[in-house]
């Protein structure tokens, strides 16, 4: 008789054995300086980030470090039917997790770097993203990554969108302030622990 795993393929065990908390823990365990903090984001930080968000006007929303998809089922419940999201992440075991447990064909996890983000927009069939969303640590990330991540986005944005960014430390905006002349700023105080928005607009 045959075993109740043995007809399961690695996803579908990804799946059923380790729920997001397990996943998103040992990706911050694997990659620290990547994933930046071993907490999801809150609800509250998430509706106050895509506040700004004009979803009739948004046909790509790029993310990147997606980690488990923790905004993932709040961009989906606000894009249009006929729109894409694309979530670049470093960890293959996240996207072998966001493969396996969200079925939207509106969703594409792509296992890369948020550095090569004009190249992955362009394979995806787009010449331009509308809004980025980013939580990567840049203060951690290594030396020059942070900046060539801030002037890639810079360059694949259309005029009026805008790079969204949630950092723990208010330093990222050292990283962004040289591609973009105007962003606003705020703060979310009911996250754990509190945490800095950022909204930079592509004028």
């Amino acid at each position: 008789m045959t075993a109740p795993s043995a007809g399961l393929t690695s996803k579908m065990r990804v799946r059923r054995w380790l729920g997001p908390w397990a996943i998103f823990f040992k990706g911050f365990i694997k990659h620290p300086v990547m994933v930046g903090s071993i907490i999801p984001s809150t609800d509250t930080l998430i509706a106050h980030m895509l506040s700004r968000v004009e979803w009739h006007n948004t046909r790509l929303f790029v993310e990147y470090g997606p980690g488990v998809g923790t905004f993932a089922p709040h961009v989906l419940k606000r894009l249009s039917p006929d729109a894409t999201y694309v979530a670049i992440d470093t960890n293959p075991d996240f996207i072998e997790y966001l493969s396996a447990t969200i079925a939207d064909s509106r969703f594409r996890p792509i296992l890369g770097s948020a550095a090569d983000v004009e190249q992955i927009v362009r394979d995806s069939g787009f010449d331009h993203a509308d809004y980025v969303l980013s939580g990567l640590p840049f203060s951690t990330l290594p030396a020059g990554v942070g900046p060539s991540i801030a002037a890639a986005t810079a360059r694949i944005l259309r005029p009026g969108g805008a790079f969204l960014v949630y950092q723990f430390r208010a330093k990222v905006r050292d990283f962004i302030d040289p591609y973009f002349k105007r962003i606003d700023q705020g703060m979310e105080y009911w996250n754990v622990p509190p945490c800095c928005l950022f909204w930079a607009w592509k004028d």
